[in-house]
C-alpha cells in the first residue's frame, strides 16, 4: 500500500514563494539594466503609444515628491557617482517608468527629484555641464509624455539653495542651479504651473535681515527663473508672514506649508485667511498649490552610543513636531479639506510614506468623506483597490544597486 503523501509545510512554501519572487525581480532587473544601457529611455516609446489619460479640469490634484515606495525598483533619478559618468538621459528613463506607475494609479500631480541632472553645475567637473543641452530631445518627449498623462510637475530644489547667503559663492552656486532646473521645465515645454519651491534660507540670527537679502538676489535672477520661481514658508527661520512681506516687496508666488505653520507662526496669523492670502500670489489662470503633512507623533526607538561605556543602546525618542507623519491622520485631514473647499489649489503631500500615503488617503476620503471624493476625482472603488495594492514586504529591494 502506498503510503500518503505528507502535507506540505506552510512556512517552507512561503519561504519557497518569496525566494521565487526574489529570483523574479531580479531577472527583471538585469533585463531592464541591459535594456537601460543600450538605451536609457527604452520604456518611453510603450508610454507614447497610449491613448491620453486626462485629469478633471473642475477637480483638485493630490500629488507627492520623488521617490514611489508602492512598486519596488523605481528610481527617481540616476545616482552612480562621478566615476561611473550619469546623465541626465539615464534620470529621464527612470521617469518614464515612474510615469508609468502615475498612470496606472491614475495620479496626475508629481515633484521630480531636483538630482535629475548629476554634477550639471559641479564647479569642479565641467564634463557634466553640457548633459541638458545634450539632452533637448529626450527633455522633449518627457515633456510631451507629461502632457499626454495630464501631469502636473514640479521641483523643489535641496535645502543647499540658498538665495539670501552672505556667502556670494554659494549664492551663484544657488543660482545656476535653479537656472538648470528652470532650463529643464522650459525644454520640457512645461506650463507656468510646473515651478521650483525654495526656502528663504539662512536666517542667521536676524530674519528681517534675511529676507532683505532674498529679495536683493531677486533682482539678479533671469526672467526665466522668476517665472518658475515659488517661496515656501519654513518650520523654523521664516514664517508664512516673512514669505508674504518678501511677495510684497517683489512679486514672486508663494507655496503655503499647512505643518510648517503649525510649527512656526510667530506673528500669530490664523491659518485659513494666511492661505489665502497665499493663493492670491498667484496668477489668474494658474492653479495654485499647497503643501500638506501632519507631524509625526510616534515614539520611536533608536541606536546611539553610550557615552561613558562606548557601546550601543536602544534609547526612545519623543517625536518632534517638525517631522513628517508616514500617512496622514484622515480625522484632522478631513476637516482641513472641508475648510479649503471655496478655495480652488492643488495639494502636495509630503507625508514620508509618499505615494503610498495618497494612495491610502484616497481611501480614507472616500470612506469617510465621500461628499469630498467628486473634488478630487476619487473613486470609491479604485482608491480601494489601490489601498489593497500597497505592498507588506520586509525584503530589501533587489534592484538596489550596491554602494
Amino acid at each position: 500500500m502506498t503510503p500518503a503523501k505528507k502535507p506540505a509545510d506552510p512556512a517552507k512554501l512561503k519561504a519557497q514563494k518569496k525566494r521565487d519572487a526574489r529570483a523574479r525581480l531580479k531577472e527583471e532587473a538585469a533585463a531592464a539594466a541591459e535594456a537601460r544601457a543600450n538605451n536609457p529611455l527604452f520604456r518611453c516609446p510603450d508610454l507614447d503609444s497610449l491613448p491620453a489619460a486626462t485629469f478633471p479640469r473642475e477637480a483638485m490634484r493630490l500629488g507627492f515628491a520623488v521617490k514611489v515606495m508602492g512598486q519596488p525598483g523605481l528610481k527617481s533619478n540616476d545616482t552612480r557617482r562621478w566615476q561611473q559618468n550619469p546623465h541626465l538621459k539615464v534620470s529621464l528613463g527612470y521617469l518614464c517608468e515612474i510615469f508609468e506607475y502615475l498612470r496606472k494609479h491614475d495620479i496626475h500631480m508629481y515633484r521630480m527629484s531636483s538630482d535629475i541632472a548629476p554634477y550639471q553645475t559641479h564647479p569642479d567637473m565641467p564634463q557634466f555641464h553640457n548633459m541638458i543641452n545634450e539632452s533637448r530631445d529626450e527633455l522633449a518627449l518627457i515633456g510631451r509624455l507629461a502632457r499626454q498623462q495630464d501631469l502636473r510637475l514640479s521641483f523643489h530644489p535641496s535645502q543647499y539653495i540658498v538665495l539670501n547667503s552672505d556667502n556670494e559663492q554659494l549664492t551663484q552656486k544657488s543660482i545656476a542651479d535653479l537656472e538648470s532646473q528652470s532650463e529643464m521645465l522650459d525644454l520640457m515645454e512645461c506650463g507656468p504651473e510646473a515651478v521650483l519651491v525654495i526656502h528663504v534660507g539662512g536666517a542667521y540670527g536676524d530674519r528681517a535681515s534675511g529676507c532683505d537679502r532674498w529679495c536683493a538676489t531677486w533682482s539678479r535672477l533671469s526672467e526665466r527663473v522668476k517665472r518658475r520661481l515659488v517661496l515656501e514658508n519654513d518650520d523654523i527661520r521664516f514664517s508664512a508672514a516673512d514669505v508674504l512681506s518678501i511677495h510684497e516687496r517683489t512679486g514672486v508666488r508663494c507655496v503655503f506649508d499647512y505643518q510648517h505653520h503649525w510649527c512656526f507662526n510667530p506673528e500669530g496669523l490664523p491659518l485659513l485667511p494666511t492661505l489665502e492670502r497665499f493663493l492670491r500670489t498667484w496668477p489668474s489662470g494658474v492653479r495654485p498649490k499647497i503643501h500638506y503633512s501632519c507631524a509625526r507623533t510616534e515614539m520611536r526607538e533608536i541606536k546611539r552610543k553610550n557615552r561613558k561605556t562606548g557601546l550601543l543602546e536602544t534609547v526612545l525618542q519623543p517625536p518632534v513636531w517638525t517631522g513628517h507623519a508616514d500617512y496622514n491622520n484622515p480625522f484632522e485631514t478631513i476637516p482641513f479639506l472641508r475648510s479649503i473647499a471655496h478655495l480652488d489649489t492643488d495639494i502636495m503631500l509630503e507625508s514620508k510614506a509618499k505615494d503610498l500615503s495618497l494612495l491610502r488617503l484616497r481611501a480614507d476620503i472616500a470612506r469617510y468623506a465621500p461628499d469630498l471624493a467628486p473634488r478630487y476625482a476619487i473613486s470609491a472603488a479604485a482608491a480601494a483597490d489601490d489601498a489593497e495594492e500597497i505592498p507588506v514586504t520586509d525584503d530589501p529591494d533587489p534592484t538596489a544597486e550596491a554602494a
